[in-house]
C-alpha cells in the first residue's frame, strides 16, 4: 500500500461539526495498569484528518490534552503531519515498522501514553462490539494485531464481565465510559 503525505494546509482552529456522529470508543475501566491496550476506537472512515479531532476532543476531558499521535500508515491512505483540534494542533507521526498497524498511540503531557485498538470502519457491529470489549478488558493482554487476527479467525472470546452490586461506582464508571454492552457501542463518546 502506498502512503501519501501531503504538505499541510495552513493551520486554522476548528471545531467538530455539530452534525458529526459521536465518537465510538470503549476504554479500560479505572484501576491498576494491565494489558497492552487502553481501549478501542472505531472510526467511521479512514480519513485521519477528519476522524482525529472528535477523538481528541472526547479524550481531552478524560485523559488530558492529547498533544501527539502516532500511527502505522498501513491502514491510513493519507497521514497528515498536523491536525487542527479546536484551539491547538496535534502533531501526527507514523512508524511503519515499529507501530502495530491496528493501534493508535496517543500522548499527553498530563497523563502520558495510551494505546488504542483501531477497529476498521467497515467492521460489522457485532465484531466491533467484541473487539471493543476485548481491548478495554484489563484481563486481556493482546496487541491490536492479535485481537484482529482472533476476531478474523472466529477465536475472539471475551470473559464475562464481573458485575458488582447495584450502584457499584466502578461498574457505573465502566458503563459511563463505554463498557462492553450493545447499547454503548454506537453511543459512547461525544460531548
Amino acid at each position: 500500500m502506498t502512503v501519501l503525505t501531503t504538505r499541510p494546509a495552513p493551520i486554522t482552529p476548528t471545531t467538530r461539526p455539530a452534525d458529526y456522529p459521536p465518537v465510538r470508543i470503549s476504554l479500560r475501566p479505572p484501576g491498576p495498569q494491565s494489558g497492552l491496550l487502553d481501549g478501542a476506537w472505531w472510526p467511521r472512515s479512514r480519513d485521519l484528518a477528519r476522524e482525529l479531532p472528535p477523538l481528541a476532543d472526547r479524550l481531552d476531558a478524560l485523559w488530558g490534552r492529547v498533544t501527539r499521535v502516532a500511527v502505522n500508515p498501513t491502514h491510513w491512505p493519507v497521514v497528515p503531519r498536523r491536525v487542527p483540534v479546536n484551539d491547538r494542533v496535534i502533531k501526527v507521526g507514523w512508524f511503519a515498522d515499529e507501530q502495530d498497524p491496528h493501534q493508535l498511540l496517543l500522548l499527553s503531557y498530563r497523563i502520558g501514553r495510551w494505546d488504542l485498538l483501531v477497529i476498521p470502519p467497515e467492521t460489522g457491529e457485532a465484531a466491533a462490539e467484541r473487539l471493543m470489549a476485548a481491548a478495554s478488558d484489563p484481563r486481556i493482554a493482546r496487541s491490536g494485531t492479535a485481537l484482529m487476527a482472533a476476531e478474523s479467525d472466529g477465536r475472539l472470546t471475551v470473559p464475562a464481565a464481573e458485575a458488582g452490586p447495584p450502584g457499584d461506582p466502578q461498574a457505573e464508571a465502566w458503563e459511563a465510559e463505554g463498557g462492553a454492552t450493545t447499547a454503548h457501542v454506537g453511543a459512547t463518546g461525544g460531548r
